[in-house]
């Protein structure tokens, strides 16, 4: 995102998520927040995913989707390496995204944990 205010935002919620975890209140105020930035800047693809996202928080209380992986491993590893990645981890990787949306890995990315959230 180019907006300097959306940045800090983005800077404050993985600060919060480092120091308390997934505290679900302010963490989906805070997601809220940044998706109205992203309405402002027109992206609807981050737009629906922060909002699937601070539901999926709501339902759950924790953010159950696992992170991304970047080199295609075969099922067993693949398996084992998200099992060791905490909720917190995956969301901090999914809430820094918008750092930077001209990066075309960044949108893939974006995409594909629009379709786990969908799926969960």
């Amino acid at each position: 995102m180019e907006n300097t205010q959306a940045i800090k935002l983005i800077d404050k919620i993985l600060k919060n998520l480092d120091e308390t975890g997934i505290n679900s209140d302010a963490l989906v105020d805070d997601i809220k927040e940044l998706r109205g930035y992203a309405i402002e800047q027109k992206v609807p693809l981050l737009v629906k995913v922060l909002r699937y996202t601070y539901e999926h928080i709501e339902e759950h209380q924790s953010f159950l989707i696992p992170i991304l992986n970047d080199e295609p491993l075969d099922e067993e590893n693949d398996i084992e390496q998200t099992e060791d990645v905490s909720p917190v981890e995956s969301l901090k990787y999914l809430i820094a995204l918008p750092r930077n949306l001209n990066n075309k890995g960044n949108l893939s990315d974006l995409k594909e944990y629009k379709e786990l959230l969908m799926a969960y």
